[in-house]
């Protein structure tokens, strides 16, 4: 039986400077995690990530960040080599690295393309390759998709379309890694009350999004906050971890499957 207890254990989060992952950091901080390696990617993050690993310690835990380009495979390597050095292991990965793109298919340009599918595909596909070589015995794994994936819609091919492999990774990794004992699941949120989701709606594309959930009259903004996924995502890398290759769609009934 896996230990279910987030009491001592590592922790990886791609992408876990702000925002979903910077929220998932001081959660499980408070949880008894015993260090957590907080990944970034530009310059213009390393504040927030930094604010984060004070986060964390404040609450008990070790951590520190990590710059790095996680659509290189070597910086993802990297990323995990850094906190089996610091930890003297890994128990936890989770993936919250992604980017959006709403273009029409006819105005997508190569790069793109090129560009949606490198971090929202290949980033992933190496984050689990590295997660089966680096984690514990008994780990868990979990890779942040989108409720797109369920969604009968245009404009987002891009985006959608480059998280979609996720989930035939995630099925994959679960047959394969499941011998260990490591748990491997991807939680795909509605539409987050984020800077990631408004950058590129329009007013009238947002009052829809925020509708469109039948719990959407029940929150703040009416769309996915990051306080409703960070639950889910702990219990799937503690108690849950009996739930393995499946993608849960975390959205408030704003779309199934």
């Amino acid at each position: 039986m896996s230990d279910n207890s987030l009491k001592g254990k590592s922790v990886v989060i791609g992408a876990g400077a702000k925002n979903l992952g910077g929220l998932i950091a001081r959660e499980l901080a408070k949880e008894g995690v015993s260090g957590i390696a907080v990944h970034y990617h530009s310059d213009a993050t390393r504040e927030a990530a930094e604010q984060t690993v004070a986060d964390v310690k404040t609450a008990g835990a070790d951590a520190f960040a990590i710059q790095g380009d996680l659509t290189k495979p070597a910086e993802v390597a990297k990323l995990f080599d850094a906190a089996v050095e610091k930890f003297g292991g890994v128990d936890i990965a989770i993936n919250t690295v992604g980017l959006v793109l709403k273009k029409p298919i006819v105005d997508v340009t190569e790069e793109e393309f090129d560009t949606s599918f490198d971090i929202n595909a290949k980033s992933a596909f190496f984050f689990i390759q590295e997660s089966g070589k680096k984690l514990n015995d008994g780990g868990k794994l979990c890779t942040i998709v989108t409720s797109l994936l369920g969604a009968f819609t245009g404009y987002y091919a891009a985006y959608a379309g480059s998280k979609a492999p996720v989930e035939h990774f995630t099925r994959a990794a679960s047959k394969e890694f499941g011998a260990r004992g490591i748990s491997v699941t991807a939680v795909a949120p509605g539409p987050m009350d984020t800077p990631f989701f408004y950058g590129q709606e329009s007013p009238e594309a947002v009052a829809y999004h925020s509708s469109a959930a039948d719990l959407s009259k029940y929150t703040k903004t009416g769309l996915t906050h990051i306080e409703d996924i960070v639950p889910l995502v702990k219990f799937l890398v503690s108690d849950g971890w009996w739930i393995t290759g499946q993608t849960i769609l975390a959205n408030g009934g704003y779309t199934t499957k």
